[in-house]
């Protein structure tokens, strides 16, 4: 009967805790819904908006749901409607319309052709050192490129080129956007593509296609029905070039050239005499009047971050692209979760401007926290302004609390699975190696001098790492390195990441004080390198088995020692040398049965610590008494290598 109660109290205790481990566990993985508020008529670009996703996935779930008619842009749902969507993306949808609030853009004019025309916004793109810079350097006649770090633009530059016109109403200048060139800066570079009409893709004629020509080439290809293009074959005063084998490599890629039979215009440039920009510009201004470019000039401003940094006396400054409406100065903005009132207002040649109307790119200062680059540039007064802000900055908060809870869960249970671990007695190397989920985190603390750079930055370090180690990018910003960036680098066990700012004496003290490391450059190759270096730390080492002797088997001996008979194997040394520092393989039949190190080597009695091929030695293992003859007897070093990435 005892035995019957201690068994039925033995199920419960394991029920008991069979139900404890799986609310734990429950408790733990469960995802965090975040709470998102709409308002009471919201249209489909808006919602996705709100839902931070991509309108085409909005409209794919609504045409799984039956909705296949109310997908354009502007149709406007009822939050019925919306709600129904919101949780079909995971959300927690809550009807508030003053928690909702927010400025969005205009929907787009019902006549378009009733409105001027504006200038066309032109992407130079291409690969690293094709000569972008230098081309557009000589459209407008100004010396960046010589200022530029190894001759690699670094960040975004807009500046308008003026078009000569015999027509008073036609085109008056050309916007063009300089975007950088290698493989780091993909992200600035789409970036610029969403924002242009015309990319210009320059091909140097004594390189050809290289990698980041083909990375441009299917971000055209992807694009193709919004942008034009025109081949720029740069570089046609080198000797020795062959422009038709460029042609021909291009037309191997898909892009159909006018002077095969297809759309796409090729003109032969060169950066450094000139020649051609001429007919580079009239054939760029030819696309843009097919193209029929146009934007209201009054209504309110929507535009483009394309650039921001903090300049000594104006404080945050921002490269904005206005794409339609005109922006003044003293008006009332919104990007992210920044704003200003428009204070001053710079050309791409750093003359005050007024007014700036659709085309134009101006340095705009004025703004209370430094806007991220590639967010939207909304107009708005200034009561709307600060109402929305309170919203997005709120949004941001849940979003970022929402992943702070999720990492403290997984924090806990990877402390909770350790405290088991060793519960269970097991060391605490293993212990480590068990709980630690995933690849090991090189943890990076950014920045860099404007932002556009900083993304960059993040997009190309976020990359580095296989399944064994990875790059964690903890924080990204602008401006020089600040105690606040070290002491988080502390924090987390990560490194600061530095790109054209500088790290003061003060700073390098601090960050060896706090054993911090600095990585800093203003090429960002260099960068790269050094991170990977620091990622292949991470990763376990290679181990690898030299051989560096062999010996056969022919006789064994016993012979007597102290206290016991010791095993002795009469060797001949059969290829490179037996030393007694070196570890021994057994290998019989083809199969390794031992592995160790050699306990004695003797030629004649007498010790030695090598034996060469052709010798004749005895020798002992440790650890080891088992030799026979005819075994094989390998001698092996043990080399570490640095892990693979």
């Amino acid at each position: 009967m005892e035995s019957l109660d201690d068994s039925e109290k033995d199920y419960d205790e394991t029920r008991i805790q069979k139900q404890k481990a799986r609310k734990n566990k429950a408790f733990v993985e469960k995802k965090v819904t975040a709470d998102v508020y709409i308002p009471s008529v919201v249209s489909v670009g808006q919602l996705a908006q709100l839902l931070d996703v991509r309108l085409v996935q909005l409209q794919r779930k609504m045409e799984q749901s039956g909705m296949g008619e109310e997908t354009s842009y502007d149709h406007v749902l009822t939050s019925d409607y919306a709600v129904l969507l919101a949780e079909e993306f995971g959300k927690n949808p809550i009807v508030n319309d003053d928690m909702a609030f927010n400025i969005y853009p205009s929907p787009p004019h019902p006549n378009p052709t009733s409105i001027p025309l504006r200038p066309p916004v032109v992407t130079i793109m291409g690969h690293v050192d094709h000569g972008k810079t230098t081309l557009l350097d000589t459209l407008r006649s100004t010396s960046v490129a010589k200022g530029e770090a190894g001759g690699i633009t670094q960040h975004i530059g807009a500046f308008s080129v003026p078009v000569p016109s015999e027509d008073s109403n036609g085109l008056k200048t050309i916007t063009f956007l300089d975007t950088p060139g290698h493989a780091a800066f993909s992200a600035m570079r789409a970036r610029g593509a969403g924002v242009t009409d015309i990319i210009v893709l320059v091909v140097a004629a004594d390189d050809g296609i290289m990698p980041q020509t083909r990375e441009v080439i299917n971000l055209i290809k992807k694009e193709q029905d919004k942008v034009g293009v025109v081949v720029a074959i740069n570089k046609v005063d080198k000797p020795g070039i062959d422009i038709e084998a460029v042609q021909k490599s291009l037309l191997a890629e898909d892009i159909q050239l006018e002077q095969y039979g297809g759309e796409v215009p090729a003109v032969f440039v060169s950066g450094k005499t000139g020649h051609g920009l001429p007919r580079l510009v009239e054939t760029l201004s030819a696309i843009a009047e097919m193209q029929d470019l146009r934007a209201e000039h009054d209504g309110p401003v929507h535009g483009y971050i394309l650039e921001s940094n903090m300049h000594k006396g104006l404080g945050p400054v921002a490269t904005v692209l206005v794409l339609r409406g005109s922006l003044k100065v003293a008006t009332h903005i919104i990007s992210g979760v920044s704003h200003a009132r428009v204070r001053v207002m710079n050309d791409s040649n750093g003359t005050p401007v007024k007014i700036a109307t659709p085309g134009m790119a101006v340095t705009v200062s004025g703004w209370k926290t430094l806007p991220s680059a590639g967010d939207d540039v909304l107009q708005g007064s200034e009561p709307d302004i600060k109402k929305a802000i309170a919203n997005r900055q709120r949004k941001a908060e849940i979003e970022a609390s929402l992943s702070d809870v999720e990492a403290i869960n997984s924090s806990r249970r990877q402390e909770r699975e350790k405290r088991e671990l060793e519960a269970q007695g097991k060391d605490a190397e293993r212990v480590e190696e068990e709980v630690q989920e995933g690849p090991k985190e090189l943890r990076l603390v950014i920045k860099a001098d404007v932002s556009g750079s900083a993304e960059a930055v993040v997009g190309a370090l976020q990359g580095i790492g296989n399944d064994l180690a990875v790059t964690k990018v903890i924080s990204s910003g602008v401006g020089d390195i600040t105690e606040g960036d070290v002491t988080l680098a502390q924090a987390a066990g990560g490194m600061v990441v530095a790109f054209n700012v500088n790290a003061s004496k003060q700073m390098q003290s601090t960050a060896a004080q706090k054993n911090v490391t600095i990585l800093s450059s203003g090429i960002i190759y260099k960068l790269m390198d050094n991170v990977k270096e620091q990622v292949i730390k991470l990763l376990p080492v290679i181990i690898e088995k030299k051989v560096t002797g062999e010996a056969q088997v022919l006789q064994i001996f016993d012979i007597q020692a102290k206290k016991q008979v010791v095993k002795v194997a009469g060797c001949r040394v059969t290829n490179g040398m037996v030393e007694r520092s070196k570890q021994a393989r057994v290998i019989r039949n083809g199969v390794t049965i031992h592995e160790g190190p050699v306990e004695t080597l003797r030629v004649i009695k007498k010790d030695v610590v090598e034996v060469r091929k052709g010798s004749e030695c005895g020798l002992s293992l440790a650890n080891f008494s088992d030799l026979q003859a005819n075994d094989s007897i390998q001698m092996f070093t043990v080399i570490e290598k640095p892990g693979v990435l």
